[in-house]
């Protein structure tokens, strides 16, 4: 099933509005709806959100891609451009989130996102937005190479579950130190480890196991983590 496009009006100069993508599944289920914002070097348009949107879709969870600003005039360029600064990326989240709201106002709303993504959605959920839950793909712990600084200062502030879905190879998220950061969070925190898999979620030849693979896995663990965090 095509993904419906939608134009989510945004508050930024210069720009009225960014482009996203809404996969729906092929019958209402009343399920969660969930936000799934994509990381700092590709769009929503990514295979492996498009891969993970779909799956989740034929799962039965309406999911919505947007473009961050950045992403989106990349995409009209026809050129990469780097990540906005960090308030540029809350306030169009934010416009995706009340997009997202405003098609399903009697849903609950799970915020989601791919690394730079599910930062994001972290940071507006500890700033009060209203959401159910978040779900955390590839989360960014720290820079690569500097695992002393830290993106869990605000974990302690988050009172919604979340579910974190990581790999073992993730050069981004030092598991012996993500263990010790979700103590923190302030609400009930599932982490699902995905073996083998780097940031990308790509798994050595050797592992025996395909990237279609992995993405049926992600898509499986956050369709049981709903099922089970907010049953109908």
């Amino acid at each position: 099933m095509e993904p419906e496009s939608l134009e989510i009006p945004v508050e930024l100069a210069g720009q009225g509005s960014v482009s996203g993508l809404l996969d729906l599944p092929q019958a209402d289920s009343g399920r969660c709806v969930l936000l799934l914002a994509h990381g700092a070097g590709a769009g929503a348009t990514h295979p492996f959100l498009q891969a993970v949107a779909q799956g989740l879709a034929a799962r039965g969870l309406a999911v919505l891609r947007f473009h961050y600003a950045y992403a989106e005039h990349a995409l009209r360029e026809g050129r990469q451009r780097p990540p906005d600064r960090r308030p540029v990326l809350e306030s169009v989240h934010q416009s995706a989130l009340n997009t997202l709201r405003a098609r399903f106002p009697d849903r609950r709303v799970l915020l989601g996102g791919k690394s730079m993504g599910g930062r994001i959605g972290t940071y507006l959920a500890a700033g009060g937005a209203d959401c159910a839950g978040l779900v955390l793909v590839g989360y960014p712990l720290h820079p690569p190479g500097r695992p002393e600084k830290l993106r869990s200062e605000h974990f302690g502030t988050i009172a919604q579950p979340a579910l974190f879905l990581q790999g073992t190879r993730d050069a981004l998220c030092d598991l012996e130190l993500l263990t010790p950061a979700l103590e923190t969070w302030g609400g009930r925190v599932t982490l699902h480890v995905v073996e083998g898999a780097d940031h990308g979620f790509e798994v050595l030849k050797k592992s025996g196991r395909t990237h279609a693979e992995v993405i049926e896995e992600i898509c499986d663990a956050i369709d049981e983590w709903e099922r089970a965090t907010f049953p109908l």
